[in-house]
């Protein structure tokens, strides 16, 4: 069915609020990397990952339209497919690591032209499953064998493979999107009470027998370790603090000049709180609960099918909950993870998973308005 973007409805407010975070988003990489940048070139240039970030939001922009004026339900026909792709995306990226004796962690694929973390594939190719899945299971999800288990045995599924590659912190928040959609889809709170505690046990020997992962817990509750393990916490701490009520102003950062670790990447947000203070962190914040807000607004009105209210929920929860994680990690409520910063930390496949997502958000309201 043809669209004219022209003559519909469709939500400009939330298309406007995506633009100013990601403008933002924009304003503060280039002031958070441009002596990395500086440096990594050896002096030519100051703009290396801005022109790379500028390049990825407009492939971003692209894929949003193509969502947008796409018909969502569509979607149900390639759900499956999509997910036994994203499978073995994951499988051929730990696989190919091994075969080279690469034994860093194994979360990008490179193909050619270019490199895609298989894990942001994963995690919406797995919100689309599910919503197909639920969609045509309906009730049966309160059936523990023959609804809630396959649902599990999936997320379990999938949740290892990133683990392994390893990344412990995307996996969680695929278990916790998961469990977010299954309640929403119906799913009994005993078996997702009891799911999540097994979870949670099969969590603590993944996290004692990986060094790294234990010292980042014991370094959060050890708040005097301030140059080892949680450096990075103190450092993000530091900048903070610097920023005050109205920041230093922008491109002054001290912090970002190699004293806290990538800070156009996870720890943008603490740049963002030095430069531009707490007025611009609580912007920024602002911003984000809009986006959810006006994303839940149009999933709340749709009460047409399961599929598209479920595919909603699971849009806004991957959004929401990468961004409490995110800003949770750098004002010290949550130990250090590496996860980004949703539309403003440089990042490709992230970043062009989140715009998707908001493709499918915009043509749910355009099928909502449309009744179809």
């Amino acid at each position: 069915m043809r669209l004219n973007i022209s003559i519909q409805q469709y939500d400009k407010p939330l298309l406007m609020a995506c633009l100013f975070l990601c403008a933002f988003g924009t304003i503060m990489l280039y002031s958070a990397s441009w002596n990395e940048s500086f440096i990594r070139s050896g002096g030519s240039t100051e703009s290396m990952y801005l022109k790379a970030h500028l390049m990825r939001v407009l492939i971003g922009f692209v894929f949003m339209f193509i969502f947008l004026i796409l018909d969502y339900r569509s979607l149900k026909i390639i759900a499956p497919y999509f997910l036994i792709l994203s499978f073995l995306l994951l499988i051929v990226t730990k696989s190919y690591y091994l075969i080279i004796g690469n034994h860093r962690p194994a979360r990008w694929l490179n193909l050619g032209f270019v490199s895609i973390q298989t894990s942001d594939i994963a995690r919406i190719s797995l919100i689309i499953f599910l919503a197909y899945y639920l969609d045509q299971i309906k009730m049966r999800i309160k059936d523990f064998r023959n609804g809630f288990l396959p649902c599990i045995i999936i997320i379990g599924l999938m949740m290892s493979l990133i683990i392994i590659q390893p990344d412990f912190s995307t996996a969680l928040i695929i278990g916790s999107i998961g469990t977010i959609i299954l309640f929403i889809g119906g799913a009994k709170i005993k078996h997702l009470i009891a799911s999540s505690f097994l979870g949670f046990i099969i969590s603590i020997p993944i996290i004692y027998f990986k060094p790294y992962r234990l010292a980042r817990i014991l370094s959060f509750f050890d708040k005097s370790d301030i140059t080892e393990n949680g450096y990075q916490a103190h450092q993000a701490l530091l900048s903070l603090g610097n920023g005050g009520l109205f920041g230093v102003g922008l491109g002054n950062s001290v912090e970002k000049n190699h004293l806290l670790p990538t800070p156009h990447t996870d720890f943008i947000f603490s740049m963002l709180g030095e430069e531009f203070g707490f007025l611009g962190t609580i912007s920024v914040i602002g911003l984000i609960v809009l986006i959810t807000y006006l994303t839940y607004q149009v999933v709340n009105n749709s009460k047409i099918d399961m599929f598209q209210r479920i595919l909603g929920f699971g849009i806004i929860s991957n959004f929401f909950f990468a961004a409490m994680i995110n800003m949770s990690m750098v004002i010290g409520i949550l130990p250090i993870v590496g996860l980004p910063l949703p539309l403003v930390s440089y990042g490709g496949s992230s970043m062009l998973s989140y715009f998707i997502g908001f493709g499918l958000i915009l043509s749910i309201k355009l099928g909502v308005d449309r009744k179809y």
